[in-house]
């Protein structure tokens, strides 16, 4: 999964530039037609899977394409326009509050006490990094971390629906199935914000890559992971994401950060580190259902 999320980080190399050319709808309706073309082989079997689903699982898979795909994957984009390449890709990492109290409340999952001695000095690295300064925030910054904050919302849901339907769903049509519903979806919200369909030659090429690695690449390692891994401790893992993001910001997309910002590195880093030591022992921070 912190493979999976590494390769999310690298994101803000090919998204940026297309934010700043494209409205936000278009991109991801082009990213989500792309990866459904790619998996078209692999729709029927999926089809058949989403037929053999329980009622609450295709609502799942239903929110999982729609709402963490589709719609957080335009807030995040949006917030682009608005922030600089580092900011969204860390606020979202606010994902870990809001999944601890989904899971509890779908599948069943326990998060010791413990668990917050990691998740809370990681979230506040993560607010550190935002911003320059931590204790002021210009309005489009601000504009910025709300779409981020918009799309860790749907992100942590799709993370912890994503479990729950990875039990009796193969990691294969839980990805298929995730790209398939979002695809109508952003459509969807194509016309609703009224932006362009049509695509230049020049942009294609991006949108493609942007696609594939770190979306369809990324996803099917993550869900692969999903399957044997708690949502809570999913979403920790997933901070090397910003991290990954954080460092290719500075060196390829111009970004400077403040000491501040370079500290909220640091203590995302030993957080996620301390974490993945502590969870090799017999009593893990987050238990599983049985």
């Amino acid at each position: 999964m912190a493979l999976a999320a590494a390769l999310w980080g690298t994101d803000a190399l090919l998204r940026q530039p297309l934010a700043g050319a494209l409205p936000a709808s278009t991109i991801v309706f082009w990213e989500h037609l792309i990866i459904v073309v790619v998996l078209t082989p692999f729709l029927p079997a999926a089809y058949r899977a989403f037929r053999a689903a329980s009622g609450r699982e295709r609502a799942a898979l239903v929110v999982i394409g729609a709402g963490a795909s589709a719609v957080a994957t335009a807030l995040f984009t949006q917030a682009f326009r608005y922030g600089d390449p580092v900011t969204p890709v860390v606020l979202q990492k606010l994902q870990p509050l809001i999944a601890v109290v989904v899971a509890a409340a779908l599948i069943g999952e326990r998060v010791r006490g413990r668990y917050w001695l990691f998740a809370v000095p990681a979230l506040v690295g993560a607010w550190l990094m935002a911003f320059r300064d931590p204790l002021s925030a210009a309005p489009q910054a601000v504009t910025a971390a709300l779409l981020a904050v918009g799309a860790a919302a749907l992100w942590a849901v799709g993370t912890v629906l994503g479990r729950l339907v990875s039990v009796r769903i193969s990691s294969r049509d839980v990805t298929v199935l995730r790209f398939a519903i979002g695809l109508p979806a952003s459509a969807v919200v194509l016309a609703l914000t009224g932006g362009p369909l049509a695509v230049t030659p020049a942009q294609l090429g991006p949108l493609v890559l942007l696609a594939l690695i770190p979306g369809l690449l990324g996803l099917a390692l993550y869900y692969v992971g999903l399957r044997s891994t708690p949502a809570a401790r999913a979403t920790l893992a997933e901070m090397a994401f910003p991290v990954t993001a954080a460092l290719i910001g500075v060196t390829l997309l111009g970004a400077v950060l403040v000491p501040t910002q370079w500290l909220g590195l640091a203590i995302i880093v030993v957080s996620v580190t301390a974490l993945g030591l502590r969870e090799r022992r017999t009593d893990p921070v987050v238990a599983v259902p049985a």
